[in-house]
């Protein structure tokens, strides 16, 4: 007898096929999967790129031996189609780990800055934060420091100078107004 009422319960509703259906008809309620997103979730936990790094360090050595696979492919390669499309990739592996360098750099950066006001803090001094302008500042002179260490520093600058010559000529009248 108990199994009998359990069928009872989970069976659909039989309805006369005479009658016409109500227009809010009582429909069983499924309950909808609710997708998260990692990235906005609270349950996920907050963001620490540094613990982040740790965690996914391994990643960086299977990246590079990647790296070396696709350059061992292309000096392989006679067909030109692929050989263009193993270098895009190679071009797209390199920019991105020059990027993550980046982000690494400017990340030590500001934790360089948090300690030092830690430590004014800890003498008892007013803590003082930069603008954005400041720190860019910072930036700008750090990356001529690099470029004249390593020689470069000409080029970029003939090429800023070039860039900056065409948006000046943009902004003069032209000759036709004349």
């Amino acid at each position: 007898a108990p199994l009998k009422s359990i069928f009872l319960v989970s069976r659909p509703l039989e309805m006369s096929a005479k009658k016409p259906v109500p227009f809010l008809r009582q429909v069983v309620p499924v309950r909808k999967k609710v997708q998260r997103d990692p990235r906005f979730d609270d349950l996920s936990g907050e963001y620490k790129p540094d613990i982040f790094m740790k965690t996914y360090s391994f990643l960086d050595s299977i990246k590079q031996q990647e790296k070396e696979m696709v350059q061992k492919q292309l000096k392989k390669c006679r067909n030109v189609e692929q050989k263009e499309k193993l270098q895009r990739l190679l071009n797209r592996m390199t920019q991105q780990e020059q990027a993550q360098k980046k982000q690494q750099k400017l990340r030590e950066r500001e934790l360089s800055l948090k300690r030092q006001q830690r430590e004014l803090a800890k003498q008892g001094k007013k803590p003082f934060f930069l603008k954005k302008s400041e720190k860019r500042k910072l930036e700008l002179a750090e990356k001529y420091a690099e470029l004249k260490r390593s020689g470069k520093l000409e080029s970029f600058l003939n090429k800023k100078r070039k860039r900056n010559a065409i948006k000046d000529k943009r902004h003069l009248p032209s000759q036709k107004n004349l």
